[in-house]
């Protein structure tokens, strides 16, 4: 046996070659330079041994076959000549494709996760088995971080599986499963994944006796066989369904498309080298950085303890209470149970506790499959499930969280009764959106083990998670709590005490002035549109309405309290409360709701409420309203920093693209000033001055406006946003 640094070549038969992927350095295999390198060195070797019948390609790793290429070497060639990067393609997939040339047939035995540039050594192979495993998955997730396959992957891939199958998975970036696989073509076979050697090794023997292998390596290398009118319509219906999901905003998969339906009319070769062209424009390209960006920030995330320098594991939660069983109760309580945890749900009202068991049940037993409830996970799920009223039981678990209203006096007779019944080791935490921390802990006899576990509605899709440190939360409670949130799906960051914490705090000035914009004779529609314009994924108008204005005038007065130089009062929320406008769920806010629908529509009844509110009737551009939004975000997240509210710049970036919708395609609020510049920030706000302080530059951001440094700069390396 020959054993390199991340290759294995070994012979399970005399003529069967078996490269084995397991990059020692790495959890993952990565694809890169040194490993493709490596890969070259074997190939070289084998081809040039007679009376090969095959090859086969698999991983050491279990539940991971190739993860992709490596980004970080990606994004240190951000800056290269197109036709260097075109070079680059091509040097890539000229190695890939003497697979699709070896003297034997070559089988790829996927076990695990085979996405971007795995997905396509693996598509060069003649044949790939995959395991039988819910870890097994393929595909192209490329267009997630605005480029498309640039190593082949379109032209094969549209080949294999068909122009329309290869359209959804390379313009889509979702993976598949085994099972989805093979229907389509892509996998030859499923097996158990400790069979994969043995299957792989029957398919050889199979192909050379058939010698099918070498009619479609013929087939695969000319044009697709498709008609103009059948071309004609899946371009139209494929561009219509991506302009609608990207709203324009992400330029590749739409390029990918392109790149598809042109590559279809000629030859394999000629397809590549259309793929190798458009690839070099996507990439670099400011959307493309941003979406690295973002993927980095992700990375980071998951690797992340929560606390500087770990001196223990995490203890473990194994079982959770959720005290309180409204929407952000019953939410939470649903994570749990489908991710197997067991959950006690209390609620000091009965019908509320029933109420939130059912909403319980009904979101862990929806099945994707059935497109409804599945009987069989309810049954399931509902084990895991212990609704009570018994104080002894809601404080067995290891974890409590509390989610009771947004009232410090009602939260603190929760934790007087159930705190002295907890277990020694167990953890405290509050859902607060906005109470600091240190005045839901004065009174407690272990401080130390109380923290905020912040959700955000809906929890079932939003991914972050704040946990929030007290003045007296030890290290323990927070690695404890940040694994928990991991052990859920979530991505939780760490941030110190505070009102509204994080994404609230940086969201409050957004909303504000949304509010203020109005009182300035600035219509509705213009101020929805300069955000989603802009790329949020509703107007703040809208999302007054969907939170509900009681909730949010709440947290505003919190808020407002603690910031009141940069806090305008507003008159419009106590209008719209005093005539019982409260949103969605009311059937009127700042818009009007039919019976059922979420969709606002404008209401002549607002228009009147507001008239005599009104300031003045200022014009305003699109790009001054826009400026008007997010600048005040700006100037708050540079307090944050300051105030060292974030233990890492960039755990602001994330948190508001998980916890906000802040657009991934700008990289993250700090990313995106980065990228313009805080020179440029600074002199936008110059003709808001007059505003008073929440326009007026902060001094962090001037320091960094005469240095020409960026806020990355204070957080490590990290990719660099364009000029």
């Amino acid at each position: 046996m020959q054993k390199n640094n991340v290759l294995q070549l070994t012979w399970p038969e005399p003529d069967i070659a078996r490269l084995t992927f397991d990059d020692p350095r790495k959890s993952a295999n990565v694809l890169a330079s040194d490993v493709l390198a490596e890969l070259a060195d074997c190939l070289d070797q084998l081809e040039s041994r007679s009376g090969l019948a095959g090859l086969i390609i698999d991983s050491a790793k279990p539940g991971m076959f190739i993860a992709g290429a490596d980004l970080r070497e990606f994004a240190r060639s951000f800056d290269l000549p197109t036709d260097q990067i075109s070079q680059m393609c091509r040097h890539g997939r000229s190695l890939f494709q003497r697979l699709a040339l070896f003297p034997g047939v070559t089988v790829a035995a996927i076990g695990g996760i085979c996405l971007g540039g795995g997905a396509e050594l693996a598509i060069w192979c003649d044949r790939r088995i995959m395991a039988d495993d819910p870890k097994a998955q393929f595909g192209f997730p490329e267009v997630k971080i605005g480029l498309f396959p640039g190593w082949g992957g379109t032209a094969r891939s549209s080949r294999i599986v068909g122009l329309g199958n290869a359209v959804e998975l390379v313009t889509g970036g979702e993976s598949i499963g085994p099972h989805q696989a093979f229907a389509m073509g892509l996998a030859s076979d499923i097996v158990p994944a400790p069979q994969l050697t043995a299957a792989a090794i029957r398919l050889i023997r199979a192909e050379q006796r058939l010698q099918t292998f070498l009619a479609d390596r013929e087939r695969w290398r000319r044009p697709i066989d498709v008609n103009e009118t059948e071309l004609g319509f899946l371009g139209a219906t494929a561009s219509g369904y991506i302009q609608q999901q990207t709203k324009g905003k992400y330029p590749a998969p739409l390029a990918a498309l392109n790149v598809l339906l042109e590559g279809a009319l000629v030859d394999a070769d000629a397809a590549c080298e259309l793929e190798a062209a458009g690839m070099a424009e996507l990439f670099g390209s400011p959307v493309n950085r941003a979406l690295v960006n973002v993927f980095f920030l992700s990375d980071r995330n998951k690797k992340d303890p929560g606390v500087a320098s770990p001196i223990a594991p995490p203890s473990e939660i194994r079982s959770v209470t959720v005290i309180g069983a409204g929407i952000m109760g019953a939410g939470i309580a649903a994570a749990n149970v489908r991710r197997d945890l067991p959950v006690a749900l209390g609620d000091a009202s009965p019908p509320a506790l029933a109420s939130g068991v059912a909403k319980v049940i009904e979101e862990v037993a929806y099945s994707k499959e059935l497109k409804g409830p599945d009987p069989a996970r309810a049954v399931r799920y509902a084990a895991l499930l212990n609704a009570t009223s018994s104080d002894s039981e809601l404080a067995a678990s290891d974890l409590v969280i509390e989610a009771v209203v947004e009232n410090p006096d009602i939260k603190r007779k929760v934790y007087t009764r159930l705190e002295p019944q907890l277990k020694p080791n167990a953890i405290l935490a509050t859902n607060t959106s906005t109470i600091p921390v240190a005045e839901l802990a004065d009174g407690l006899a272990r401080p130390q083990q109380f923290c905020g576990i912040h959700f955000f509605n809906p929890v079932r899709k939003m991914p972050l998670v704040e946990v929030i440190r007290g003045p007296q939360t030890s290290d323990a409670t927070i690695s404890a709590a940040v694994a928990y949130a991991k052990r859920i799906g979530k991505s939780p960051i760490v941030v110190h005490d505070g009102p509204g914490f994080l994404v609230n705090r940086l969201l409050l000035p957004y909303m504000n002035e949304a509010l203020e914009l109005l009182l300035d004779g600035v219509p509705i529609k213009q101020i929805e549109r300069a955000a989603k314009d802009f790329g949020m994924p509703m107007g703040p108008i809208t999302l007054y309405d969907v939170v509900g204005l009681d909730t949010a005038a709440l947290a505003g007065r919190v808020m407002a309290t603690a910031f009141p130089d940069r806090t305008a009062a507003s008159p419009v929320l106590p209008a719209l409360l005093r005539a019982g406008r409260l949103g969605q769920k009311s059937g009127a806010g700042f818009f009007k709701y039919s019976k059922g629908s979420e969709r606002g529509e404008p209401d002549p009844a607002f228009d009147e409420l507001l008239q005599p509110l009104l300031r003045d009737r200022v014009q305003l551009t699109d790009d001054q309203v826009e400026s008007r939004l997010f600048l005040p975000m700006v100037l708050e997240a540079t307090r944050v920093i300051d105030e060292r509210i974030v233990r890492d710049v960039r755990d602001i970036d994330l948190g508001l693209i998980y916890g906000l919708g802040f657009p991934p395609f700008k990289g993250g609020l700090l990313f995106w000033v980065d990228t313009i510049g805080a020179a440029e920030v600074v002199r936008r706000l110059e003709q808001f001055s007059h505003l008073g302080t929440r326009m007026r530059p902060t001094p962090l951001l001037l320091e960094l406006a005469a240095s020409g440094k960026k806020f990355y700069d204070l957080a490590g390396e990290a990719p660099q946003a364009r000029p």
